[in-house]
C-alpha cells in the first residue's frame, strides 16, 4: 500500500519544475502574496473545523446530560 502511495508523489525534478512555473506565472514580487493568502486560508479553515468539533462535542455533552436526567426522573 505504502508502496503505491510513494509512486505518486513528485520527486526533487517535478518541485523543481512546479516551483520554476509559479515563479514564471506569478513573478518574484506575488509570491509572497499568495503564500500570505494562503496561509490565511489555512488558518480560517482550521478555525472553522475546530469550532465545528466543539460545537459537536457540545451536542454529545448535552444529550448525555438530558438522557441521565431523564432515567433518573422515571
Amino acid at each position: 500500500m505504502l508502496l503505491v502511495i510513494l509512486i505518486g508523489m513528485p520527486g526533487l525534478p517535478e518541485w523543481i519544475l512546479i516551483l520554476g512555473v509559479v515563479l514564471l506565472l506569478f513573478g518574484g514580487k506575488k509570491i509572497p502574496e499568495l503564500m500570505r493568502g494562503l496561509g490565511n486560508g489555512i488558518r480560517e479553515f482550521n478555525s472553522a473545523k475546530k469550532n465545528v468539533k466543539e460545537h459537536i462535542e457540545d451536542g454529545i455533552k448535552d444529550t448525555k446530560k438530558s438522557d441521565s436526567k431523564e432515567n433518573t426522573s422515571e
